[in-house]
């Protein structure tokens, strides 16, 4: 197979584009063959973005890596370089194209022997490969004009620095596994460097001396990793602390997008609300987010609205959240976003919303459309609660509803709030104050909807869910065009939300569809579906609907998981662009198990109450991961500090 066009499409949109510009080492791109250093089978991922496994457990690190290295170590005609982690050889091919010399080595005497069969048949005469503590060096051929390093050590090895020649560079990745700098080290006399930070990289670890030990070889040797698991480690670019600048700055990339989907994979652990308020803290401070949407009723969101937009309280409202299960938003996490946002309202140009998307609060619904009318258009107001009357027995508990709509007696209550829905939104450009009507407006549609919703949930089956979730989605376009043509979302919600359901069991066996999917559809690239995911740990949740809040461990994934894939890839905290590793997309478009907690969570039934089939990398755009995450902390009097204000949305 002819692979030259692919290799000059790699080097034009990998690497030119990505801010590459030495000519040398494009044109060194485009003559090495990367798909003859790659084990057998990977041959048609060879110019796909993103590093691939070899034997020893090591990579063929990525190609935009091993040109950018190249280019920041300035290297010259005749230079002579040393590699440290030679692996298959492949770098060392690209430098043999820019210096006189390269010298590689390589700890593993299998891939040094491999290499050097691999460069010779390939005609490259200009690498020398030794196997040896690369830590150390190759002092006897030292000084070098240039070092790169393809493996991460602790710190920046002394040896290395002392082979440099009065003017070299040394390019070296440095510190943890999950939290590696890519370093530049140049030599400005006997003893004294200059460095520069290149910024966040991913390598194997550099082991030696002056590295990181080696395996204890009296210890059982642990079972090589699956090939999937490595490329979702090598892959990963590791999570730093939510409060690091640098956390949000990892989202820049959907910056541009209109409306980004943030997901759970359960509604009581902390550590998916607290990466969505710092992603979400950056789409609005750097990208100009205006509305955050939220898997919650509107009625109580629009509190919390009213809040951190410093609007007026609405007289004898009902503090927000009280419903099963208060712990999802009534958390202290939420609690800590809801302030940030309040003072970043203070002195933000366009002023940041947050919205509830969902149907479930009908009497909070219904107490805002009287309480708007009641201002409004008193007479209106009056025909209102003659026309919501056949609901009001069911306000409390309308999950009964379905039951009654049987009677002939109630059939014609959907009739009715339609009716009166419409009224409503007839009345726009008489009554229209910009959020209060919005509110009455959307309250309006939400009684509609929910009156539909709990009739038909009687009955079962897809039809309440598309329901429920095309009303989301209705919600959040209402929203976008409400605050014009440049107005850009961030939706809140739980995977089952979020993810495309086209691309799981929900869609491909039980039609049913979600807000995700709409999205797709009707944005297209102008959206962004993240998922997120965890291994083990603990959660907020009940055993049943309307049951006590629980904390309960979360068992380890089920081999056959995603999750235990992205477990068994090693890394703790990471971020899986899909976009960026084309070949690891297409692994992980094999549908396997993902787990799904939502409020119920039944440890003992987990495979059967909480798995389904999906193909994750079609479902999301991005995937989180955090493998092992803490419950919430519900919202308590405990938590309401010194000076809060009254209208503190929570009342606590």
């Amino acid at each position: 197979m002819d692979f030259t066009k692919a290799r000059a499409r790699m080097v034009h949109a990998q690497i030119a584009r990505r801010g590459v510009s030495d000519s040398r080492v494009l044109d060194a791109m485009r003559e090495v063959p990367r798909e003859a250093f790659i084990s057998a089978g990977f041959e048609e991922f060879a110019y796909e973005d993103s590093p691939l496994p070899i034997a020893e457990g090591q990579t063929i690190s990525q190609p935009y890596i091993v040109a950018a290295m190249a280019a920041a170590a300035d290297i010259a005609p005749g230079d002579r370089v040393l590699e440290i982690g030679a692996g298959s050889g492949y770098a060392a091919a690209v430098l043999s194209r820019l210096a006189g010399m390269v010298f590689a080595v390589e700890r593993h005497q299998s891939l040094t022997e491999a290499a050097r069969e691999r460069l010779a048949a390939l005609g490259y005469r200009n690498v020398q490969l030794m196997t040896g503590d690369g830590s150390k060096g190759w002092p006897q051929e030292a000084p070098f004009d240039a070092i790169i390093v393809s493996a991460g050590g602790p710190r920046v090895p002394q040896a290395l620095k002392g082979q440099l020649k009065l003017g070299g560079s040394l390019v070296v990745p440095v510190g943890e596994s999950h939290d590696q700098r890519l370093k530049r080290i140049v030599r400005s006399g006997e003893t004294s460097f200059e460095e520069d930070d290149l910024g966040a990289v991913r390598f194997v670890p550099l082991v030696g001396a002056e590295g990181w030990p080696a395996r204890d070889e009296t210890k059982p040797v642990p079972a090589k990793p699956k090939i999937l698991a490595q490329m979702i480690g090598h892959a990963a670019e590791p999570l730093p602390a939510f409060d690091d600048p640098n956390f949000g700055r990892l989202f820049d990339r959907f910056g541009h997008k209109r409306v980004v989907l943030l997901g759970e994979a359960s509604h009581g652990s902390s550590e998916f609300y607290r990466a969505r308020a710092a992603i979400t803290k950056r789409l609005i401070t750097e990208h100009g987010f205006t509305i955050v949407a939220v898997e919650a009723d509107w009625p109580d969101a629009a509190a919390i609205d009213r809040y951190v937009r410093h609007r007026v309280a609405r007289a004898g409202e009902e503090v927000p959240f009280q419903r099963f299960p208060t712990w999802m938003w009534r958390n202290t996490d939420v609690a800590t976003f809801t302030e940030w946002l309040r003072r970043h309202n203070e002195k933000a140009p366009a002023p940041c919303g947050f919205y509830g998307l969902d149907i479930y609060n009908m009497r909070g619904a219904i107490a805002a459309v009287l309480s708007y009318l009641d201002k409004m258009d008193p007479e209106a107001a009056a025909i209102a609660r003659e026309r919501y009357g056949c609901l009001t027995p069911w306000q409390k508990e309308p999950s009964v509803y379905g039951r009654a709509v049987l009677t002939a007696g109630y059939r014609k209550c959907e009739e009715e709030v339609l009716r009166q829905c419409r009224a409503l939104l007839e009345k726009q450009f008489e009554y229209d104050d910009g959020d209060e009507f919005l509110d009455a407006a959307q309250n309006a549609r939400l009684i509609a909807t929910a009156e539909r919703y709990y009739r038909i949930m009687y009955y079962g089956g897809a039809e309440s869910w598309n329901l429920r979730d095309s009303h989301m989605f209705d919600t959040l376009t209402h929203l976008l065009n409400s605050r014009g043509d440049d107005a850009k979302a961030v939706v809140w919600a739980h995977n089952s939300h979020i993810g495309d359901a086209r691309q799981t069991e929900m869609g491909s066996a039980r039609d049913e569809l979600n807000i995700g999917q709409l999205v797709r559809e009707r944005f297209g690239q102008d959206a962004a579906l993240i998922g997120m995911g965890t291994h083990c740990g603990t959660v907020a949740c009940a055993s049943d609907w309307d049951g006590e809040m629980e904390i309960k461990r979360v068992r380890p994934s089920r081999d056959g998981s995603y999750e235990r894939l992205c477990h068994d890839s090693g890394e703790p905290r990471f971020l899986l662009d899909f976009a960026h590793d084309p070949a690891l997309a297409r692994r992980l478009m094999e549908p396997l198990l993902e787990r799904f907690i939502g409020v119920i969570y039944r440890p003992e039934t987990e495979l059967q109450s909480h798995y389904a089939q999906a193909a994750l990398s079609r479902q999301y755009d991005a995937f989180l991961w955090f493998d092992e995450t803490n419950a919430v902390e519900e919202l308590g009097p405990e938590h309401r500090g010194e000076g809060v204000p009254d209208t503190y949305p929570f009342g606590v």
